[in-house]
């Protein structure tokens, strides 16, 4: 069975996984299947659930060994923030993108909501809370809450500290590389429940929703996947050919299992090992790759804190009849390329829409009305987030003469199913040595 499986494509496993769900969801919303509804609904939540266990041992392990192989890394310090400046650069582009979309469609003009029974999320993000938010007030707690940025500050801090330590600390670092490897391997097999898990999800959001939700939002939900699609298929391929001298093609060839992935898991963080995987298959040295994806899946965030903000805020506005002007654009920008790092606490961008609107003066109850549809949208924005993070460790490399442009052409080839070496039986769903 599990030699059938392997032959079988592991992408098109989730996108045979993905029409069934589809055609379930609708078979149980047409005729009122509770029970198919709800097993739908428990078999995608028990797969997030799976995703979600891993993260906070996945996150700290990651960061703290991906910070203390910068040392074997030539000019470390110039990569950091060569990658910074393209996680910048990339959100600038993909927030404009949303704005000007915004601006071309405007999405909440004509739109007939009840804004008086609108609430604000009990979540809400503001520059105080999100400074203050960074530093834990008990290091447990971080854990047991799953505060995914708290985690990563604890991780960096300590990842840092045992650089500087050097060879006392060592015993503690292969500690925390042979934590790692047991986290992975484990997350690897909740992966390969994946096309079970996007039955589910995708079956559960259709029966739940239906197209009934979207109607009122049609506009802004197709803006958001328009803009979400133009960032995904224009931006970042002109990114790749104009700084990389990179065919886009071989790209999404190498990085689709991560992005596809993405869509229908809806968590950047879950998604990490595979979105590693892929990059490190398109070429990436791994000793990059394990310092710049965990610390993208945590903060470089193009579809939940740029093209979405974008579009929300000029939505709510539109709602509430308040007009924004020059300025109230720019801090949209600002506020995506600056705080996108508040997204890493939540799963969506509740966060980082509250603090958008917080920011603009624009009321918070405004949020609430699109958390209806919030699961719907969150799919491509996740994707988003995923492929963003693929795409500039990839590029800094290429610029940097480090890429295996060898491999990076023969990048999605071979399936990630297919034994990397023939008669091993281990295949890319498996873990690879954590870097020394």
């Amino acid at each position: 069975m599990a030699t059938t499986l392997r032959r079988f494509p592991f992408s098109l496993q989730i996108l045979l996984a993905l029409v069934l769900g589809v055609a379930l969801g609708f078979l149980a919303r047409a005729n009122d299947l509770s029970w198919l509804a709800s097993t739908l609904d428990t078999v995608g939540g028990l797969f997030v659930q799976l995703l979600k266990l891993a993260v906070p041992p996945l996150v700290f392990t990651a960061i703290v060994v991906s910070v203390v192989s910068l040392r074997g890394v030539a000019n470390a310090a110039r990569l950091a923030v060569k990658t910074l400046l393209w996680f910048g650069v990339t959100a600038l582009i993909a927030v404009s993108v949303g704005i000007g979309l915004g601006l071309l469609t405007n999405p909440g003009r004509g739109v007939t909501l009840d804004t008086a029974g609108a609430t604000a999320p009990q979540t809400s993000g503001s520059w105080t809370d999100f400074l203050t938010g960074i530093v834990p007030t008990n290091p447990v707690g971080a854990f047991v809450d799953g505060n995914v940025l708290q985690i990563v500050f604890l991780a960096v801090v300590v990842g840092i500290a045992a650089l500087l330590v050097g060879e006392a600390a060592e015993p503690f670092v292969a500690l925390n590389r042979a934590l790692l490897e047991i986290v992975q391997k484990a997350l690897w097999w909740v992966i390969r429940l994946a096309p079970i898990g996007t039955l589910g999800l995708i079956g559960h959001a259709v029966a739940a929703y239906g197209w009934d939700l979207l109607a009122p939002l049609a506009t802004f939900t197709t803006a958001v996947y328009v803009g979400c699609a133009i960032v995904l298929f224009v931006v970042y391929p002109l990114v790749l050919l104009a700084a990389g001298r990179l065919n886009p093609l071989r790209f999404f060839a190498g990085a689709w299992p991560a992005i596809q992935l993405g869509f229908v898991s809806r968590s950047s963080v879950g998604t990490m090992p595979v979105t590693q995987r892929s990059v490190e298959r398109l070429g990436v040295p791994r000793e990059y790759a394990s310092f710049a994806v965990p610390f993208g899946a945590t903060t470089k965030m193009d579809g939940c804190a740029a093209v979405y903000p974008a579009l929300a805020a000029i939505f709510v506005a539109q709602v509430f009849g308040v007009t924004l002007g020059p300025l109230d654009y720019l801090l949209i920008a600002f506020v995506s390329v600056v705080g996108s790092a508040a997204t890493a606490g939540l799963t969506g961008a509740i966060v980082m829409l509250t603090l958008t609107l917080s920011t603009l003066g624009l009321p918070l109850a405004g949020a609430g009305l699109l958390l209806a549809i919030d699961p719907i949208i969150d799919m491509i924005r996740t994707a988003t987030n995923v492929a963003g993070q693929a795409l500039v460790p990839t590029v800094v490399a290429a610029r940097e003469g480090t890429l295996d442009r060898a491999a990076y052409e023969a990048a999605g080839r071979r399936d990630l199913l297919e034994p990397v070496e023939p008669g091993t039986g281990r295949t890319d769903l498996d873990p690879a040595p954590v870097p020394a």
